[in-house]
C-alpha cells in the first residue's frame, strides 16, 4: 500500500498521521470512510453512491463533483477499483469496489474514529461538569 501520509500535527494520543487525513482536513475526509464502507457493503456505481449518501439520516449527502472527484483519488492511491459496467440498457458506466488497501485504511479509520470519541465524551464530560458546578 502507498501510504501517503498528512503534514497535519496530530496530538499524540490520536497517533502517527495516518492516510486517513487527507489534504483539506481530517473530518471533511471523512467521506473516503463513508465510500469505504458503503463499497464493502455493496460494490457501486457513482450515481448509486450519491443515492444512498443522500439516504443517510444523519449527515448531508455528498455532492457529485466530491464525490467523482473522491472515487477517483481513492482508485489512484490503491483504496478502490473500477471496472465498466456494460450491463443493462444505458452506457457503460464505472463499477466501484474496495480493495485489500482499501480495507487497511477503513480500519485505520475506525481506529481514529474511536480515539476520536473518546475524546469528544472526555470533553463533554468535562463541560458539563464544569457547568453544573456553577449552577450550585
Amino acid at each position: 500500500m502507498d501510504n501517503h501520509h498528512c503534514h497535519h500535527d496530530h496530538p499524540q494520543e490520536m497517533g502517527p498521521p495516518a492516510p486517513c487525513c487527507p489534504q483539506g482536513g481530517w473530518v471533511r475526509g471523512f467521506i473516503q470512510a463513508r465510500l469505504l464502507l458503503l463499497l464493502l457493503q455493496k460494490p457501486s456505481h457513482g450515481y448509486e453512491l450519491l443515492e444512498r449518501l443522500a439516504g443517510e439520516e444523519e449527515g448531508p449527502g455528498a455532492d457529485p463533483g466530491l464525490l467523482y472527484r473522491t472515487l477517483r483519488q481513492m482508485e489512484r492511491e490503491g483504496w478502490v477499483r473500477s471496472t465498466w459496467d456494460t450491463g443493462g440498457s444505458g452506457p457503460a458506466r464505472r463499477l466501484y469496489e474496495v480493495t485489500e488497501e482499501g480495507v487497511e485504511l477503513l480500519h485505520a479509520w475506525a481506529g481514529r474514529i474511536r480515539r476520536l470519541q473518546r475524546q469528544l465524551a472526555e470533553f463533554l464530560e468535562a463541560y458539563q461538569a464544569h457547568f453544573a458546578a456553577k449552577e450550585r
